[in-house]
């Protein structure tokens, strides 16, 4: 259904700005008429065109605050009109001011609360849809809104974690194929055209990396082009195509050091996803389909899918299916089977979540570690074989001399 967007003004003569959904200009007049108000402008958003391109995306950090700031105003007593109303005057950004009118028109139509998170799936997990929807319909919406803060909070944490520890081999990787380029496609075919044009007849090996220099220097613009469109031709295939995301997944994590971050990273979201589902009343069954969709990992999801469809929709314990998943590390299917019996299944999962946060930490540091010698390593190779090729030959034709 289209989304209009009207200002207007009160019996007070006050200015009400806010977005609705109708079929038509002609709705949204019914619809202000009904409300009393007198209408100044009405326009259709039209999607992602227009100015909503310049709107901006609402990030974690948006998410955060909100998440918090709805449940310190529930906490205080006001009900969620109030606390939306607010958060629309005192937020600048135009994207989450868009989003917060949205909730307010869905609020003041008697809509329920999560149908307007519903509308942002790229923004909002589903996790956290479930969550609120969960949380609106068993009346315990204030401890929903503030966990998922935390929740959102360790996300955070987490990414930019990897973030900051993946700077350094970055940079140092960016930099070392500038100077590569550089080397073969200006300097390296410069030299090699002096010393082909001198008569002098440079060694076997230098004579190869000058051919490839001077062959890599006519194609160049060629080799750019292949690269970029394989780049986009990869992404595209990798979120349409599960058989070549598997692919690209068994590449990477056939690396030791790659597979443990991938793997504990992984486990430190299902089991912070799963703890949070089914403290918010969700059925196992439920909990563990949503948090499926949410690992971001292929091997985990289809593991999750199985014990939820194959193992306790079956009637086996929690234990019993989490067991027949080599996916899990043991420490996890033997606190998840006492946790069980105890019946504290999304507090064990919670200590889990908060363990693997430190072990992702560590991974990260592992990884970086052995990276970066292993990136200098191959700098080096590539930089000391192309200046081999060059002081060789100079060596020689001073020699002559």
């Amino acid at each position: 259904m289209p989304r209009f967007h009207y200002t207007a003004t009160d019996t007070r003569g006050e200015m009400v700005e806010n977005n609705v959904e109708a079929d038509s200009v002609t709705e949204v007049l019914k619809i202000l008429a009904a409300e009393n108000l007198k209408p100044l402008s009405v326009t259709e958003i039209k999607g992602k065109g227009g100015r909503e391109i310049f709107k901006g995306s609402i990030n974690l950090e948006d998410q955060v605050f909100l998440f918090r700031y709805l449940s310190l105003m529930l906490r205080m007593g006001s009900n969620l009109l109030q606390a939306i109303n607010i958060l629309v005057d005192e937020f600048d950004k135009p994207a989450m001011r868009s989003f917060l009118m949205e909730v307010r028109a869905h609020l003041e139509r008697g809509a329920p609360f999560y149908t307007a998170f519903e509308k942002y799936p790229r923004t909002f997990s589903s996790v956290h849809i479930n969550l609120v929807k969960a949380g609106e319909v068993s009346g315990n919406l204030q401890q929903v809104c503030e966990d998922i803060a935390v929740s959102l909070t360790k996300e955070k944490q987490v990414k930019d974690q990897v973030k900051n520890a993946l700077i350094y081999p970055a940079m140092l990787l960016t930099i070392s194929v500038f100077i590569l380029i550089f080397l073969v496609t200006f300097a390296l075919p410069r030299i090699a055209n002096v010393f082909l044009e001198s008569g002098f007849e440079p060694p076997l090996f230098s004579k190869i990396v000058f051919t490839i220099g001077l062959f890599v220097s006519k194609i160049w613009f060629v080799l750019v082009g292949a690269g970029i469109a394989a780049i986009i031709g990869g992404v595209v295939a990798y979120k349409r195509s599960l058989f070549f995301k598997k692919f690209i997944w068994s590449l990477f994590t056939n690396i030791p050091v790659v597979r443990e971050v991938v793997e504990k990273y992984a486990l430190q979201r299902f089991a912070s996803t799963l703890s949070s589902l089914i403290q918010a009343g969700l059925q196992i069954t439920d909990a563990i389909d949503i948090t499926a969709d949410a690992v971001g990992n292929i091997e985990l999801r289809e593991a999750l899918k199985r014990i939820s469809h194959e193992g306790v929709s079956k009637g086996l314990t929690l234990g019993e299916a989490f067991r027949r998943e080599p996916f899990f590390p043991k420490i996890v299917t033997n606190l998840v089977a006492i946790s069980e019996k105890a019946g504290h299944v999304e507090e064990i999962l919670e200590t889990l979540g908060e363990f693997y946060i430190r072990e992702v930490d560590n991974s990260i540091k592992r990884l970086v570690s052995f990276t970066e010698p292993v990136l200098l390593l191959l700098i080096g190779v590539v930089i000391g074989t192309i200046a081999l090729a060059i002081i060789v030959p100079i060596y020689q034709l001073t020699t002559q001399f």
